[in-house]
């Protein structure tokens, strides 16, 4: 049985089951709720799939680009869970997870793309089948007017982009479009990713990893711009 931590947005979720088996999942919308839930949230899906943390076989995290404060909420969990109990971690890109929940459909190409701020957007372009997965497009930040030119074009794309930004986004003829709430990152989609050709990746050691937090936080920013100065930058944190 494993257990799967998505914190990259603020429609969190945990899960646990077994890929290919039944799974268990809760969300936990609100991204100032994540902190105060997500334990509770992982003793409920362990409970419902008749599981404990002394069953597990690992965990598995998505790495992000997203949310500074929900990937270090969801990281620090799942460290702490791979040191004391001494389990396996795996991540996967937080865009990744978005493509792999948006259904199977073999040789289509999925772009995914979520809100990086600043006029900028995160994207990753994925082909999902049922045994593997293929990272076409690497996950990147760009503005979002570059989109037009990134190749190659998709054939569906899946958005947590919202307001004026969306509006900004390419619509291309016969391009798929999912938007909202349901085209969040899923940590039942995350789980179902282990084992799979091109998902999953094991961390060499979970203590010296961090998350692809994908920029500095905004906190940073400012700061930076304030005394003329950078900082280290937490995106650039060892593997």
């Amino acid at each position: 049985m494993f257990l799967a931590i998505e914190t990259a947005t603020e429609f969190a979720s945990v899960a646990a089951g077994s890929p290919d088996g039944a799974i268990a999942e809760r969300s936990m919308p609100g991204a100032r709720r994540q902190a105060a839930e997500l334990l509770p949230a992982i003793d409920e899906v362990l409970r419902e799939v008749g599981g404990s943390l002394d069953g597990l076989e690992g965990v598995v995290v998505g790495d992000g680009p997203g949310s500074f404060t929900g990937l270090r909420v969801g990281a620090s969990v799942a460290k702490a869970l791979a040191h004391t109990r001494g389990l396996p971690l795996w991540t996967a890109p937080s865009l990744m997870v978005m493509a792999a929940g948006s259904g199977e459909a073999p040789g289509e190409l999925v772009w995914a793309i979520t809100d990086a701020l600043r006029g900028e957007v995160y994207v990753g372009g994925f082909r999902v089948a049922r045994t593997r997965l293929e990272t076409v497009v690497p996950p990147r930040v760009l503005p979002v007017q570059d989109l037009e030119r990134l190749d190659p074009r998709p054939g569906r794309v899946v958005t947590l982009v919202t307001g004026s930004l969306l509006e900004r986004l390419p619509r291309w003829p016969g391009v798929i479009r999912q938007e909202g709430r349901e085209a969040a990152p899923r940590a039942g989609a995350l789980l179902r990713l282990v084992g799979r050709e091109g998902g999953v990746r094991r961390v060499a050691d979970p203590g010296l990893w961090e998350p692809e937090y994908g920029r500095p936080a905004e906190a940073q920013a400012r700061w930076e711009a304030a005394h003329g100065r950078k900082l280290p930058d937490p995106a650039r944190a060892p593997r």
